[in-house]
């Protein structure tokens, strides 16, 4: 005698559910996904790009896979690799060495990925698109803030990253606006160097040195980003310096904010990076669908012209910061303030 088999029934609605179930895991097994290696998460820079990158592209269904390199070139080719492997569309990528970083672009293109150079330009290599500040622009506002205040003396210049295109760029731009004063003997610079991995303790160390070399008479100390001008300003503090030495900056940190307000920093530039992060993140998801950037202009990279997004950079001084940073909502005035004496607080 041969058994009925006894089938076993599902409810409908649970049925349903599981359905739906698959379904969501099909979907998203289906997302966008964008890799965004960045070289290395220090500072409240990067932290904020990312942040800003990540929740923008979700925003637009794609999933981003990111990484901290933690300033390893060979890390961070690593990691990229894993990422490829990961089955990422587009690679975002934040350079540590813009020199050496065409490996892992090569790498990208051999899986078919196109490659988003962000903030710093790959050099010599094959990318689809560069996003970014005009630094040509960024080195001449520094310069021009200080050259305002103090159009005579001597110059400490500190740069940025030897192994950062960008640096370089800054600096020459920095350089051309300098050069006249120099040539007609009202400025002299008295100290030029680049600058360890942007750190601010290296810049502490070479203000230090540049104000015992010149027995304390400096007029400007153009740094080429936030963190060297707040290590700069601490050697000027230990001199009873501060506040009457100009000083640039860049990146509108809170800490030179906080300098600003107190007048131991002249100026920083500020970019709208969370609208650079949030613009990168709409151009990899369009590159992911295949479709072609929005550019407005090109850029050589060495090797080709990179289509190239420049967005504007602006100057922030002490009589600009509620109208600029606080308003755009990248610094609060509450942020600001609290780290201030109430007679130097800004209303």
């Amino acid at each position: 005698m041969i058994k009925a088999r006894r089938r076993l029934t599902v409810p409908l609605t649970l049925f349903l559910i599981l359905l739906n179930g698959r379904l969501a895991l099909a979907q998203d097994g289906n997302k966008l996904q964008i890799g965004f290696s960045i070289e290395a998460m220090k500072g409240e820079r990067w932290q904020t790009d990312r942040d800003s990158f990540e929740a923008r592209a979700k925003q637009l269904g794609a999933e981003v896979v990111s990484s901290d390199a933690n300033g390893d070139d060979d890390r961070q080719f690593q990691q990229v690799k894993d990422m490829l492997k990961a089955g990422i569309k587009v690679l975002v990528l934040l350079p540590h060495d813009t020199t050496k970083a065409g490996r892992m672009v090569d790498a990208a293109k051999s899986a078919n990925v196109k490659v988003i150079s962000y903030d710093r330009l790959v050099l010599n290599s094959d990318v689809d698109l560069y996003v970014s500040f005009d630094r040509v622009e960024i080195g001449r506002m520094q310069a021009e803030s200080l050259v305002r205040i103090a159009p005579r003396g001597n110059y400490v210049l500190i740069a940025g990253s030897p192994n950062d295109e960008g640096a370089k760029t800054l600096h020459d731009a920095q350089m051309s606006v300098l050069q006249p004063y120099i040539d007609r003997g009202e400025i002299k610079v008295i100290a030029d160097a680049y600058t360890k991995e942007w750190l601010p303790s290296e810049a502490y160390l070479f203000t230090l040195k540049a104000i015992d070399s010149a027995q304390g008479q400096i007029a400007a100390v153009l740094a080429s980003n936030d963190g060297m001008a707040g290590g700069a300003i601490q050697a000027l503090r230990e001199h009873n310096l501060a506040g009457k030495v100009a000083v640039s900056g860049q990146d509108a940190d809170l800490a030179a904010l906080v300098c600003i307000a107190q007048g131991t920093q002249t100026m920083t530039v500020y970019k709208p990076i969370i609208r650079e992060a949030e613009k990168a993140a709409e151009e990899a998801v369009r590159l992911a669908k295949g479709e072609k950037p929005h550019a407005d202009g090109t850029i050589s990279n060495g090797k080709v012209k990179v289509p190239a997004i420049m967005l504007k950079p602006v100057v922030v001084t002490k009589e600009n910061i509620k109208t600029t940073v606080v308003k755009d909502g990248f610094q609060t005035l509450k942020s600001i303030n609290q780290a201030l004496p109430e007679d130097q607080q800004i209303k």
